[in-house]
């Protein structure tokens, strides 16, 4: 996969990215071997990097660009390709790694970086790559009071959720394909899930000190919070977390223990009985957004 060859730095003053129009990026410094002509959902030269002045650097090894101007069609719902969004925050030991990827769709996501920073964060370095048609995006995050990964569950959810808004905006069509399309998005997913197996909890030995909860059910706002919330109500501690927005679904893991050590099979049942019931119970409140 190519990568940047050095060139003249430019900088340009603000953010516009309408359509087949060209991008002018706030805050970056280009070095390139030829500036891309920008279309729609296209990819073009992959001799291009930038990096936010004065301190991290974001690596682009292909770029793609997405019809952002709010108003394109749909177009037949099955055609879509599903959003996703996750967020490692056990893989790197000092940044929270953010995926995002959204078929062959996604487009530079700088409007996303400065709402990240928004919520106090630092994008510390980042990249794009293609495998096969699918596009993703991968940020490491830092909390800029400390420069160190984030950690609280608040602010990953708040993360989580902003990245979705952004998808919604940007990316009208994919409302079609997420659970808050719903409520917050210009059209409803065709497809829903069926209530009776939507919702998986496992809890797996992953070693004498921790064990790996596995938890698979249907996407909402605040999801996070409330599966951190039912833990602490039985004295289960999160050490990390894998949150993974797959569309319709969330496919979270996290890392628990109990007073230091993994969970016993007692205490095991007690959090799946307890997410299982209150899960199922959020997935049939008719206020549920």
């Amino acid at each position: 996969m190519a990568t940047a060859t050095a060139g003249p730095a430019f900088a340009f003053s603000a953010v516009t990215i309408r359509g087949n129009s060209s991008a002018r990026l706030s805050g970056f410094d280009f070095s390139y071997s030829t500036i891309p002509q920008l279309s729609p959902f296209k990819s073009s030269s992959p001799h291009l990097a930038f990096s936010p002045r004065g301190s991290s650097h974001f690596v682009r090894k292909n770029i793609f660009q997405a019809s952002i101007d709010g108003v394109d069609s749909l177009g037949d719902a099955d055609n879509i390709p599903t959003p996703i969004v996750l967020i490692d925050q056990g893989s790197d030991p000092s940044a929270t790694i953010v995926h995002v990827s959204f078929g062959d769709r996604l487009g530079a996501l700088i409007d996303t970086m400065k709402a990240l920073k928004d919520l106090g964060l630092d994008v510390a370095k980042g990249t794009v790559t293609t495998e096969g048609s699918v596009i993703e995006t991968k940020f490491f995050i830092t909390r800029l009071s400390t420069g160190r990964k984030v950690e609280d569950p608040d602010l990953l959810e708040r993360i989580r959720l902003t990245i979705i808004n952004n998808l919604l905006k940007y990316h009208p069509e994919s409302s079609a394909r997420l659970a808050m399309g719903e409520a917050f998005g210009i059209q409803a997913p065709v497809k829903k899930l069926d209530r009776d197996i939507e919702t998986h909890i496992h809890v797996k030995d992953a070693g004498p000190k921790r064990s790996l909860l596995c938890v698979e059910t249907e996407d909402r706002p605040g999801l996070l919070l409330e599966i951190v919330k039912i833990m602490a109500d039985v004295n289960v501690t999160m050490e990390s977390a894998e949150i993974d927005t797959e569309g319709l679904i969330a496919k979270d893991k996290f890392h628990v223990s109990y007073r230091g050590a993994s969970l016993n099979d007692s205490l095991s049942q007690v959090l799946t009985n307890c997410l299982r019931y209150y899960l199922r119970k959020s997935e049939t409140d008719e206020d549920s957004y």
